[in-house]
């Protein structure tokens, strides 16, 4: 009998884990026509499979590696930490790389927040947060501020506290009935302006709004929590800085917290440090996460006023702010997080991805003119585009698509977008370019 062929590495990988492991934000059903992606290794901005091929990671493998991956730097920080402290309790306890992190993040606030929870994910920042600005209240006789409000659009994690603030119907529909409600305020993203109407004018009509709301319930609303300039997961929206500035003086005026939730924002995604800074403001609230390590470890924070903090020294134990996660700060996260702000200053990264933006975006200008392509956009190291197409599952077919033309996209719905890592080569983005239109191409003739 003829021997059967071998079976290949990539092939068993998929099998295994698609028996044993349940993926995040998937419908595990559709991975019996759409295989996974078995990934052996990484270095720069490809990912390997098992057998040989490779994939540009245009997305930062979900907006996490900032520097490429095995980058030597982090990983020689994170073998040395090693060597002394893999972890350690927070509660009660101290490491060097915990207080020298969070004395960096405050000095990059320029100490206007300075005072640093840690956390595991962006989603437990967002409940951090959210709990320390109803706490905070609560701690200043004011318990009837046990609201939030929120933009149109928002997505700030998906445990429930944070999905209670969060706007995106597919993730939150499901769980309505566990979820406490919260208001939302339109969005300035500046592809809902009416015609003739600019993206400055359309911030301000929608801060009107808000005004308009807080006028009305700034009694009992704790925060307002907002994506500063960009909206990630509702489509990559995209707005003007003035609405920030806005909703400070509105937060200001009407007693209100203003949270900057900089989870994908932050570490120089939008061209400043923060994205916030672009404003000229502060917020009471800081939400860090994904690029904090560079992708390397799990660790997010939130940055606090010192008026905040005041409001939880006290000598009752339930005054303080009683929260906690098992790895709160873990040595090897800090770590890894103090090598990347390192990276930054080393290399000066804020002012060399304007230079590369600016090259980007010029050699991006073949698919910008796409015919079938709306709204193009970029923010800083962020470009995103939608797409005018009635091909049935769009999302699923680009990506396959790009997968066959060695590259790493996920499309959010007829929206495309590129969030490279920061150390991608001009001729590697003029791949990533090449390869999402033929990607484009092909998916667009599958219309029917």
């Amino acid at each position: 009998m003829p021997a059967h062929p071998p079976i290949s590495e990539n092939t068993l990988l998929l099998n295994r884990s698609r028996q044993a492991v349940w993926h995040p934000c998937t419908q595990m059903k559709q991975h019996e026509q759409l295989p996974l992606v078995p990934v052996t290794r990484a270095e720069g901005c490809w990912l390997y499979d098992a057998d040989g091929r490779r994939y540009l990671d245009a997305v930062s493998s979900w907006w996490v590696n900032l520097f490429g991956h095995a980058e030597p730097r982090i990983n020689a920080a994170i073998t040395a930490q090693m060597q002394s402290l893999s972890h350690v309790m927070l509660a009660g306890f101290t490491h060097r790389p915990v207080v020298e992190l969070s004395e960096q993040l405050s000095a990059l606030t320029d100490g206007v927040l300075g005072h640093c929870f840690y956390g595991s994910d962006g989603a437990s920042a967002t409940e951090i947060a959210l709990k320390m600005s109803f706490h905070f209240w609560r701690n200043t006789g004011q318990d009837q501020k046990t609201q939030f409000v929120s933009l149109a659009g928002s997505y700030h994690g998906e445990t429930l506290g944070a999905l209670s603030v969060t706007d995106v119907a597919l993730f939150k529909d499901t769980y309505a009935p566990l979820l406490r409600q919260s208001a939302t305020v339109p969005s300035p993203d500046w592809r809902l302006a009416s015609a003739g109407i600019s993206p400055q004018a359309h911030a301000q009509a929608c801060a009107q709004a808000l005004e308009s709301h807080l006028e009305q319930h700034h009694a009992k609303t704790a925060a307002l929590i907002i994506e500063p300039l960009v909206q990630g997961a509702t489509g990559m929206a995209m707005y003007d800085a003035s609405y920030l500035s806005t909703a400070r003086a509105l937060c200001d005026r009407y007693g209100v917290h203003l949270i900057a939730d900089e989870i994908m924002t932050g570490f120089g995604r939008t061209g400043t440090f923060f994205a916030y800074q672009q404003a000229a403001i502060s917020p009471d609230f800081l939400c860090l996460s994904k690029g904090i390590t560079g992708g390397y470890l799990p660790l997010s924070v939130v940055l606090c006023r010192d008026a905040v903090y005041q409001a939880f020294y006290d000598d009752a134990l339930s005054r303080g702010f009683l929260h906690s996660h098992s790895y709160t700060g873990n040595a090897l996260a800090c770590a890894a997080a103090l090598a990347s702000l390192a990276i930054f200053k080393s290399d000066d990264v804020i002012a060399s991805n304007r230079q590369r933006a600016i090259r980007w975006s010029r050699l991006a200008a073949p698919l910008r003119q796409h015919p079938a392509i709306r709204h193009w956009r970029q923010t800083g190291m962020i470009w995103a585009f939608d797409v005018d197409t009635s091909v049935p599952q769009f999302a699923q077919r680009l990506f396959s698509a790009a997968l066959a033309q060695g590259i790493l996209l996920r499309p959010i719905g007829k929206t495309v977008y590129f969030m490279p890592p920061y150390s991608m080569l001009d001729e590697e983005f003029q791949q990533l370019i090449n390869g999402t239109i033929r990607a484009l191409n092909h998916t667009l003739s599958l219309a029917v």
